[in-house]
């Protein structure tokens, strides 16, 4: 009778650390790009926000001085 006492269920002597680093490596890069596109959204809403803002108030509230404005038409074939 063999006096090895490994069994066929335990883990193999090198784990598998290359696939588990290339997980990591690759979680970390997925939550980098999302974090760096939140924070892209975050500066477009702004910026959108604030050009939004500064055009108000120079626009006319109402335009009284034609009541029919020229239109001129574009034919389509």
């Amino acid at each position: 009778m063999p006096t090895n006492l490994t069994r066929a269920s335990a883990p193999p002597a090198t784990p598998h650390s290359n696939r588990r680093n290339a997980n990591i490596v690759a979680i970390a890069l997925t939550a980098a790009l999302v974090t760096l596109q939140l924070i892209g959204l975050a500066m477009l809403e702004r910026s959108h926000a604030h050009a939004m803002h500064v055009s108000f108030p120079r626009e006319p509230a109402v335009c009284t001085e034609s009541t029919g404005a020229a239109v001129s038409y574009i034919p389509y074939d």
